[in-house]
C-alpha cells in the first residue's frame, strides 16, 4: 500500500542562486564585490515541500525540471530530504528553471528569473496517482507557469475537487498584468485561497479593504480566505458571513533574508489543517514558521521540526 502524503505540491521548482550582501548594483562593466554566493533550491512548491517535510508532514512534489545540473540538483535534493519524486518530470527541450537572488542588508530580495521548465508545465504534465495518495492539493506559483495557469489550472483543481481532495492556491507576482483573467476560472474550485496582500489587492481590481477583498472572493466561489499582510500578520476568514481576524506575527527578530517567507507561511498554514487545527491555528502557526525563515539565510534553512515551532510560540508573544 502506498504512503499517505499530507500535501502534494503541484507547481514551480527553481535553483536559486543567492547573492548576499548586495546594497547597490555597480555599474554596467564594472565589479562588486559580495560576502556569498551560494545554490539553494528554491520555487513557491519546492519550497512549501521541503519546509513541511522539516515540520514533519507527508509531502510529495509534482512539477517539472530540465535534464540537467540545476534539475539533478533538485531531485537529489529531495531524495536526500527522504521525499519521492514520481511526480517530478524531467525535460530534454527546457532548463530547469533558475533565479539569481540579490538579497541586501536588510534582507531584503530582488530577483532575475528565467522561466525555463516551469514556463512549459501544464495539466498534462500532473501525476494523478500522486494526487490520488493525498489528502490535500496545493498549488504553487500561479501567474509563473504561463502553460498551466488559468484554464489548464482550473481543469486540474476541479478534476481534484471531484477526487474528493481539499484545495489550496497560493499567487505570486504577475508582471505580465494578467491578473483575474487567469485566476477567474480557477476560483470555484479552490477551498483555502492564500495570495499576499499587495497580490490581493491586484486580484481584486483595486479594492483597498482586507474585509472588502476577501468579500470578493468569496464571490466568485472560494471557500476560505488568508490573506498575508507581511509584519502584520496574516488575515483570516472563515466564510463570507462570519468575521474576519487578523493575527499578529512575531515582531523584534531582525529579518536576514525574506526569501521563502510567503512560501513557509503556506507551509506553516497547510501543516496545521492536515493536523487537526483550526484556521486561525494554521495562521497562527503558519506566522511563527515565517519568522523561523526570514531568521536565516535561504527559503527553508531557518524552518525547525513542529515542536521547535510550537515551544517557540509559548516562549515568544505575537505583536
Amino acid at each position: 500500500m502506498k504512503k499517505m502524503y499530507d500535501v502534494a505540491c503541484i507547481g514551480i521548482l527553481v535553483a536559486d542562486c543567492i547573492a548576499k550582501t548586495v546594497d547597490k548594483i555597480p555599474e554596467r562593466g564594472k565589479l562588486g564585490l559580495i560576502d556569498s554566493l551560494k545554490l539553494y533550491t528554491g520555487g513557491c512548491a519546492m519550497n512549501a515541500c521541503v519546509d513541511m517535510k522539516k515540520l514533519g508532514a507527508n509531502v510529495a512534489l509534482v512539477g517539472m525540471v530540465g535534464n540537467d545540473g540545476f534539475g539533478s540538483f533538485m531531485v537529489d535534493e529531495l531524495k536526500r530530504l527522504g521525499m519521492p519524486t514520481e511526480g517530478i518530470k524531467r525535460s530534454d527541450d527546457y532548463a530547469t528553471s533558475g533565479s539569481v537572488v540579490l538579497v541586501d542588508g536588510g534582507g531584503e530580495r530582488t530577483f532575475l528569473h528565467s522561466l525555463g521548465a516551469n514556463g512549459k508545465f501544464t495539466d498534462s504534465d500532473v501525476n494523478y496517482d500522486v494526487i490520488a495518495n493525498s489528502k490535500v492539493v496545493f498549488v504553487a506559483g500561479t501567474m509563473l507557469m504561463p502553460d498551466f495557469d488559468g484554464e489548464p489550472c482550473a481543469r486540474v483543481l476541479k478534476k481534484c475537487k471531484e477526487m474528493g481532495k481539499i484545495t489550496v492556491l497560493d499567487s505570486a507576482w504577475d508582471d505580465t498584468g494578467r491578473w483575474m483573467d487567469v485566476l477567474r476560472p480557477c476560483m470555484p474550485y479552490i477551498d483555502y485561497f492564500i495570495p499576499s496582500i499587495d497580490e490581493a489587492r491586484m486580484f481584486a481590481e483595486g479594492r483597498e479593504d482586507v474585509a472588502d477583498i476577501a468579500d470578493y472572493f468569496f464571490d466568485l466561489g472560494v471557500k476560505h480566505v488568508a490573506i498575508k499582510v507581511g509584519k502584520d500578520g496574516c488575515y483570516v476568514r472563515e466564510t463570507k458571513e462570519s468575521e474576519g481576524i487578523t493575527l499578529p506575527t512575531y515582531l523584534g527578530f531582525k529579518p536576514v533574508d525574506t526569501t521563502g517567507a510567503g512560501d513557509s507561511f503556506c507551509s506553516g498554514f497547510l501543516y496545521g489543517l492536515t493536523h487537526g487545527m483550526t484556521m486561525a491555528e494554521s495562521a497562527q502557526f503558519a506566522n511563527a514558521v515565517a519568522t523561523h525563515c526570514v531568521m536565516e539565510v535561504g527559503a527553508s534553512t531557518g524552518i525547525k521540526s513542529f515542536d521547535e515551532i510550537k515551544q517557540f510560540m509559548k516562549e515568544n508573544q505575537p505583536g
